[in-house]
């Protein structure tokens, strides 16, 4: 089981860094956990969030490319019916190109009604949309025999490895169905997963699945949270609030919000207390991936640097000792 590192690029007004330093601070950053042995670093994909959450994966995507020469670079995941999938198969080929044949992309449909507006898909429909696109980028890729247009320069890697990202049966069905990766760690997911895999003709043994452990790592594990808290608290209420905008359900922000009533959802403990709990959560499943997030967002330097390097030097190696998968 391998650990990879959770990226979103997020750069709250309230701890706000000049933009060119805090991606220039991540190339850095990503530089440096590839020579701590990371395996993978995963990107992701919204629009107009305030804190400037990453919007175009495939072009850092391609700035890491540059930088490493072994981490392989995912998402988790790219908005796939907002885009054009003669867009997205000529920026993901290009990045694998130069990868040298690194690149994992994990797609999702989102879940936010503006994107959508803004950039003319159509909600309703938008897993026909994730189903089409996907054989469109296979085309395109010519991974499909006698496809009528294919993208020059192709992806170095044939064929290109892919995941979808689903939190519900439905697309974990569809997943299954397409012979793709499903980014989750639901349990509850992987029969309908299977039974997907089964009716696109694709065997079971192909079954893989991945997606984001949330922890935090330091040298005082009792003080972390009092040092970690306002950032958790932040993504907590920013999801909370873009996820039901443009809806009938948009939440005002609550007058008052309370820190410890989210606790328990960031493990805070040892390595090998951390391990155990990965352990735990994913046993029984077919997972060959697990990512943390690297970042809460704004939180100060050091920390980040620290939580990075324990993850990869203590805890990954305890997780890389089992075998590859952990079904």
């Amino acid at each position: 089981m391998r650990l990879g590192l959770y990226v979103d690029m997020r750069n709250p007004p309230r701890w706000e860094r000049s933009w060119d330093r805090h991606y220039g601070r991540w190339l850095e950053r990503l530089e440096e956990a590839e020579r701590l042995g990371a395996p993978s670093v995963w990107l992701t994909e919204h629009h107009f969030f305030d804190d400037g959450y990453l919007p175009q994966c495939w072009i850092y995507a391609a700035a890491i490319a540059a930088r490493t020469s072994r981490l392989r670079i995912g998402s988790a995941v790219s908005l796939l019916p907002l885009h054009s999938p003669l867009e997205f198969a000529e920026q993901i080929a290009l990045a694998d190109v130069i990868s040298g044949g690194r690149i994992e992309p994990g797609f999702g449909v989102g879940y936010r009604k503006p994107e959508y507006v803004a950039f003319g898909g159509d909600f309703k429909r938008r897993y026909l949309e994730f189903e089409d696109r996907i054989g469109a980028l296979r085309a395109l890729w010519g991974e499909v025999p006698g496809a009528e247009r294919t993208v020059t320069p192709a992806p170095i890697q044939r064929p290109v490895p892919m995941w979808g990202g689903f939190g519900g049966p439905r697309g974990a069905g569809l997943a299954g169905r397409l012979g793709l990766g499903l980014q989750s760690l639901d349990r509850a997911l992987l029969e309908p997963y299977l039974a997907g895999l089964r009716a696109g003709g694709h065997d079971e043994s192909s079954a893989r699945m991945g997606h984001t452990v949330q922890f935090f790592l330091s040298d005082d594990p009792e003080k972390a949270w009092s040092r970690i808290s306002d950032h958790v608290s932040y993504r907590w209420l920013s999801y909370n609030r873009y996820m039901y905008e443009g809806t009938r359900r948009e939440a005002a922000p609550p007058a008052y919000f309370d820190p410890d009533s989210i606790r328990d959802e960031v493990l805070i403990g040892t390595p090998d207390q951390v391990a155990a709990a990965i352990r735990a959560r994913v046993a029984g499943l077919p997972v060959t991936d697990v990512f943390f997030w690297a970042d809460f967002p704004g939180l100060p330097d050091e920390l980040i640097d620290r939580h990075i390097e324990l993850s990869l030097t203590e805890l990954a190696p305890r997780l890389a000792a089992d075998d590859g998968s952990s079904a």
